[in-house]
């Protein structure tokens, strides 16, 4: 990928391995054009991503969905794409995408860069009125990781990327609820591919989830901060550090290229009932009364490690969702502690002994 400035335009130029017909289009709030490829391998030094240049302000490239691979141009302002057109390979060299932008304003560029169609969006889920979990049945346990895809997450001492290690301990916790067979697990990503953050509720919602744990690892400019900690949902955050951790999290779908307004009925559908005080009950029952207790027989906790914030991921109005932050990669030690196959396992065996006790103490509550 290169970007050539030029007088009263900017020139981006992707070279590939192959022709294909990109899709591409632009959205607002912040100032986006998105270029959607074919599913492919990104040949790419590390050191592209955040180059800008021209009316680019930011480079960002990665998988968005099986089939599908996006790339995503942040602008300093409303830009529109002039021309699009591909040059083919001379002798041994690749085929060349060139895609021309020039500065525009708001309201043309509304006008010009609007997807065409979208893919139909989801079926919505409808509202349970009593949460799932007869005894007799398996509880269901949806598990997500973090991030993914074109969404790194945090970036730790060494290249340690957040999307790569929950999904890592979301396979792990997984494999040791499958050894009880009490349990139905699901993730809602078991690849390095991007998730909207409310398709990530849709999939709790339609499996219905009677929990629903989204991993993430965390990051500070501060190298000693380190520690676990677990979040539950409120709309006032229990203190700045949580609502600016939930401010960052919930950019995932700006940086994955997500249409914002597209969503914006699923959100209305998902607020319903949205203060259902018995969820929210069951959230902070397991974060504060089972994982919290189990985490710090096995590991540092981060100080007050139950917090509360907006976090867009636990929105579910119908199942009790924590979000877990399993530590901190920015921390030498503990990312180097977070990359080691015996601490993943003894730290997910927690987070499991932690569910069988919420499940336990839930079903104590109902026999008496």
């Amino acid at each position: 990928m290169r970007i050539g400035i030029h007088e009263g335009s900017t020139r981006f130029v992707v070279e590939l391995s192959g022709s294909t017909k990109p899709r591409i289009f632009g959205l607002p709030d912040p100032y986006r054009v998105v270029i959607d490829l074919p599913e492919a391998i990104f040949a790419l030094p590390a050191d592209k991503t955040g180059t800008g240049g021209g009316v680019i302000d930011r480079l960002r490239y990665g998988q968005f969905q099986p089939g599908t691979s996006r790339l995503v141009l942040d602008l300093g302002g409303p830009a529109k794409v002039t021309r699009d057109f591909l040059i083919p390979p001379e002798g041994d060299g690749s085929w060349r995408l060139v895609v021309d932008l020039v500065s525009t304003d708001h309201a043309d560029f509304v006008a010009a860069m609007r997807p065409k169609a979208l893919p139909p969006r989801a079926p919505a889920v409808p509202l349970r009125t009593e949460p799932d979990g007869d005894s007799d049945d398996e509880d269901i346990v949806v598990i997500d990781p973090g991030h993914g895809g074109i969404d790194p997450g945090a970036i730790g001492r060494g290249g340690i990327r957040e999307k790569d290690l929950v999904l890592d301990y979301a396979n792990e916790i997984k494999r040791q609820l499958g050894q009880s067979g009490k349990y139905k697990v699901i993730l809602t990503r078991d690849r390095d591919v991007f998730l909207p953050l409310r398709e990530r509720v849709r999939i709790a919602r339609a499996g219905g989830a009677d929990l629903f744990l989204s991993l993430h690892m965390n990051a500070n400019g501060s190298n000693r901060v380190r520690g676990f900690s677990v979040y539950t949902l409120s709309e006032k955050a229990s203190d700045q550090e949580a609502a600016d951790l939930a401010e960052a999290e919930n950019k995932s779908d700006v940086i994955g290229g997500v249409d914002l307004d597209r969503y914006s009925n699923d959100v209305a559908s998902i607020l319903i009932d949205f203060a259902q005080s018995k969820t929210n009950e069951q959230s902070v029952a397991f974060a504060r009364d089972s994982l919290v207790k189990e985490v710090q027989k096995q590991a540092n906790l981060l100080p007050r490690p139950w917090r509360s914030a907006g976090f867009a991921v636990l929105k579910a109005p119908d199942v009790p969702s924590v979000l877990i932050e399993l530590g901190y990669v920015t921390n030498p030690d503990e990312g180097r502690l977070l990359l080691r196959d015996d601490y993943r396992k003894e730290l997910s065996s927690t987070i499991v002994r932690a569910i069988e006790r919420y499940f336990e103490q839930a079903r104590e509550a109902k026999r008496t």
